[in-house]
Order: C-alpha cells, then structure tokens, then sequence
C-alpha cells in the first residue's frame, strides 16, 4: 500500500533545509534548493519550488504582506529571474473565495491555468502571489482598492524587484480584483514595472456599487462578500505567523464594520471615491498594457474603460468583445473558446517576454482585436477609434418616475465577490409597447448602410423635477425585434442639467434597423430603484454617439463567442410599435 507522506510547509521545509546544511548529507548528492516540491507536496505546480515570505507594506502602517513565490525548480536558488506578479484577495491557501476543501496548506492554484498553459517556469520566470492586507496570510484591515491596498501593491512590486533572484523587472497578471491591482500599479508609475495583464477589470471602483448615485443591488452583499473572504480561517499546517496573520479580524473587528460602512457613499465625487477612480488616476501612466473587456459583462461592467485608455499614453494592447467574466483562455464543456479567440497564452508571453526580456517577438499581434456583435472580429490600432462622433438631438418628453415595472432585486444567497457575481436575469416576456407612462422614445431614420456604434455614448438633458432616469439604447429591425444593447442610470438630485456615460459598446446595425432611445424611470435592471413619483419632464436632451463604417474593417482571426448567444436570448424583445426617425445613424462621406 502506498501512503502519501504529509506535506511540509514552506518554514517546515526550510528548516529541513538548514539542518541538513549543519549535520551534512549521507551522500555526496547536488543539495536540493530550499523550498517544497512539487514530488514534497502536490499543490506545488510540477516544475516548480515553493517558499513563503513576509515584508511590509509600503504605508508605514506596520501591515505585514505575505508572500507565495514559485521559483523555476531547475534554476539555481541565486539565479535571477523576471517576475511575475498577482496581488489580490483571492490567494489564501485555504480556497479562492471559500474554504475548497485542501487536506493541507499550499499556494493558491489560482493561476494555475497560466502558469501550466504558458510553460511558466521552463521559461525562467519567477511567479509571486501576494495577499492584500486582510486576506490570506497579510494583516491589516481590507481596503477596498484604496490607498492602503495601493501601498500593498507598491511594496510588493518592489519587494519582488530587489530580491537577490530577481533581475529587477516586474510583470502583473491577474483577473477581477487583481486586475484591478494591475492597473493599480500602472498608476504608481514604478520602474519596475514593465508590463500588465489586466483581464476583466473595474476601471473605477465606485462603479461596482453605484451608478451615478443610483445603488447596485450589491452595495451591501459586496463587502459582505469580501468579510467573509477576509476571514476565511488559514488551514492546520500553516505556519503560526501565517495563521496568526489570517485570524487579525478577530482582535480587529473594526475592519468588518468599517468595510460596510465606508462603501456605503453614494456621491462619486467623495474623497473615498477619489482616492479609488484608478481611470482618472492613469492620466499620463505608460506601463504597457493588455486588457480584455467584455462589452456585454454581466459583472466587471465596460464603465471608464475608454477613460482609463485615453489617460494611459504606454503601449496598448487589448481583446475586447462580446463576453462575460471570463479569462482570455477560458473554455466551456463543448471545448469552445469563451472569448473566442485563440492564442492568448501566446500573446501574453510575448508581451512579457519583450517587455520583461527585451525579445523581440516573430509573430506581429495586433494591438487591439475587437469582436462586435455580429461575431466578427477585427484588428486595430487602438481602441476606440470611430470614423466620427455625431451629437443626436432628442425631442422632449416626459415620464413618471414610479415603480409601474418590477426592480429587479439580487437572488437570494448570491454570491458577490467579484468573480462569482451576475446581474439577474431580465424579466422573460418577449414583448412589449414602445411606449407608456414609465418612458417615452426617440428613434433614428433606417440606417441606409451598414454602421457600428462604438466607444462610450453620452447622455446630457434638462430633468424638471427629482427623481431617477434611465436611458437604454435599442437596435431595432424592421419586424419590430429588438435588442438592448447598452443602459445606464442617474440620480436627479435636483432638477437642471444631468448628464452621465453609458457602457462602452461596440454594436454594428445593419441596413433597415433603427436606434431606439428610450428615456424613463428604473424599471428594470441592476438597480435598487426608489422612485420618486415624479413626473419628470426632459427638454434639451443630446446623444454623443461614435461611429464606425465596417467596411473599413480589418478582418482577424477569432470566432463567436458564446455568451452573445445567451445575451441575444435574454435582452431580445418584439416592439409593437416602431416610430417615426427623427435623427440619422451614419457616418457621413469622406469621415
């Protein structure tokens, strides 16, 4: 019978190592390199040493960090490396956002998915998980991207830099949260750092929680999540200081409660926002980059997106399409490609193998790969880049802002962390009238050729009394079938000017389909509606809209994603009613 040899920890293991050091080998074999094996533990990756550590952060806060590092098992313990880093809230060796069930402790496998599918450590990369303050094996209290996470990561960037086996040069990699992290260290403007990954980010934090002062249905089941996250409880064979660190809720239990309490602001405009609107902070940042953004995300929604690219003057690389809350190398049980599109492992290493190598790559990527919502994709230089903008006038209106339609509200026991939550479902009926009490409609003409709607549309009107608005954008055929495709919602806290962004959207209409603009109350959504009761009267209102003309695209590989279908499915109705265009959708000659 074979019996599994427990595993050691990292300190266990080191420990080992030294007195072995002291007393001498019984043989005259190569010594081992400090740290556990993949063959010592089966939660090390193959090809792989693993070893723990601990520095400060960079605040002076006296927070305690805590590291996982992966070192190439075939290099020498002195051999320098690049690094590569992912600092976030989801490395705790007991489980991602959960306790997973592990017989004994170990580094996360959170990425493991990367560092296998690349060849990580055959290709002379180091791979460094760091715990923000609150989670895993780090102190401190949880800090919702804000500037003690912010120190975090300008520690831990430069904690990994100046380590005796590294070569100096730093790469981030991560999805959601540590995403975010990612462009959190593109702000701190460190030499350090020469590349991000940044998969299905928040661009603004507020925007996870608010719209324009309207709350999401996760305002409170979001910090929730991250307590429960943040007190996850550290596994038997940790070392002491690593569970010592993990338990600093429990003599701290103000962490929990300011948690709550901090992210429950409504105005975006506030200093705790401030300090956390990382598009705005990313004005003149240079760190290359490479994102993924799903325009119909049902989670990490495309706000600030265009933003943070207009801020960000580095090299740019990006795959953006027609996706949920996915990694680029993601697949379903049909085998199928989530973001549709093949080669992302490729093309991540040969931006950090010239970034974090300086080799130059054979393969000539695009700088942006772009799927719309037909399922075609195209190259680009830089995203957006629409042909022209055009400012659409609106006619007045007006609408009574009640609850006629249901609010959609959060499933119970949703689970709102970051990499597991999703908007509810719409409501399933299929069809309805153009317009009622709850809202009223403007349209363009047909459009007389093709044409894409592209970048970030903007809204700007006269509200005469409190209340909330709405504006949703429609792609309507002929037959009266039509999609919503993009939405977003304000608070009038007065009655005078509003004016707010949509989502970034990349939606082509074909010939014969008008835009329909739909003003009204929060009828339904991912929104916690309280209605005033108002009638709102809307004058003076103008949409920005970017525009493209597809048969300017530069076709490249990649095929339909998935989720479009699903989305097709779920924001697909039959308007009774189509009416009369009042503004053109078109890119004018010559633009």
């Amino acid at each position: 019978m074979n019996v599994r040899r427990p595993a050691m920890s990292a300190a266990a293991a080191l420990i080992m190592m030294a007195s072995l050091a002291v007393s001498g080998p019984a043989t005259a074999a190569a010594p081992a390199p400090p740290g556990v094996t993949h063959a010592d533990n089966p939660r090390v990756p193959e090809g792989a040493v693993w070893t723990e550590a601990y520095f400060p952060s960079a605040d002076h806060s006296g927070v305690e960090l805590h590291a996982d590092v992966l070192r190439p098992a075939n290099l020498s313990p002195r051999a320098k490396t690049p690094v590569i880093l992912a600092v976030g809230p989801y490395f705790n060796h007991a489980g991602q956002t959960g306790p997973e069930g592990w017989a004994q402790t170990g580094p996360s496998s959170r990425f493991a998915d990367f560092t296998s599918g690349t060849n990580l450590f055959a290709r002379g990369y180091t791979y460094v998980m760091v715990d923000l303050r609150g989670f895993g094996g780090s102190t401190g209290c949880l800090d919702w991207v804000g500037p003690g996470e912010q120190a975090d990561v300008k520690a831990a960037i430069e904690w990994a830099a100046s380590q005796a086996w590294s070569t100096g040069k730093v790469g981030m990699y991560g999805k959601s949260y540590d995403a975010v992290t990612g462009l959190v260290g593109n702000n701190l403007r460190l030499g350090a750092l020469r590349a991000v990954v940044a998969q299905e980010p928040l661009w603004d934090m507020y925007n996870y929680l608010f719209s324009n002062g309207v709350p999401r249905p996760n305002v409170t089941g979001t910090p929730n999540a991250y307590n429960s996250i943040a007190t996850m409880p550290s596994l038997a064979d940790d070392s002491g200081r690593y569970q010592a660190n993990a338990a600093y809720e429990e003599s701290h239990p103000n962490c929990l409660t300011d948690n709550l309490t901090n992210n429950n602001e409504p105005d975006p405009a506030a200093p705790y926002w401030r300090a956390r609107n990382l598009a705005a902070k990313a004005k003149n940042t240079s760190t290359p980059l490479f994102l993924t953004q799903g325009f119909i995300e049902n989670n990490t929604k495309p706000e600030d997106v265009e933003e943070y690219l207009d801020n960000h003057h580095g090299t740019e690389r990006g795959w953006m399409g027609q996706w949920e809350h996915v990694r680029g190398n993601d697949t379903n049980s049909q085998g199928q490609l989530l973001q549709g599109r093949a080669g992302f492992f490729d093309e991540v290493m040969r931006l950090y193998d010239r970034y974090l190598k300086g080799e130059q790559p054979a393969v000539q990527d695009p700088a942006f790969a772009i799927e719309d919502n037909t399922g075609a994709w195209r190259a680009q230089p830089t995203w957006p880049k629409p042909a022209a903008y055009i400012t659409a006038k609106l006619r007045d209106g007006a609408y009574v802002d009640d609850s006629a339609a249901t609010t959609l509200a959060a499933p119970a026991g949703q689970k709102w962390d970051m990499e597991h939550a999703t908007d509810p479902a719409p409501p399933a009926a299929r069809s309805l009238a153009a317009e009622d009490r709850s809202s009223y409609s403007i349209w363009s003409t047909p459009a007389t050729s093709r044409v894409r709607i592209t970048a970030t549309p903007r809204i700007t009107l006269q509200a005469g009394a409190t209340g909330n608005v709405m504006v949703k954008l429609w792609d309507v055929a002929p037959d009266g079938t039509a999609v919503m495709f993009d939405e977003n919602v304000a608070l009038i806290e007065q009655a005078g000017r509003v004016a707010f962004d949509l989502k970034s959207t990349d939606w082509t209409f074909e010939v014969g389909h008008q835009l329909r603009v739909q003003i009204g109350t929060i009828g339904s959504g991912s929104w916690l509606d309280t209605p005033s009761g108002n009638t709102i009267q809307v004058t003076r209102a103008r949409l920005t809209l970017g525009l493209q003309n597809p048969r300017a695209d530069n076709p490249t590989q990649g095929g339909r994603s998935p989720f479009l279908d699903t989305y097709l499915r779920q924001y697909t109705r039959t308007l009774t009613t189509i009416g009369e265009g009042t503004f053109p959708l078109a890119v004018r000659a010559g633009s």
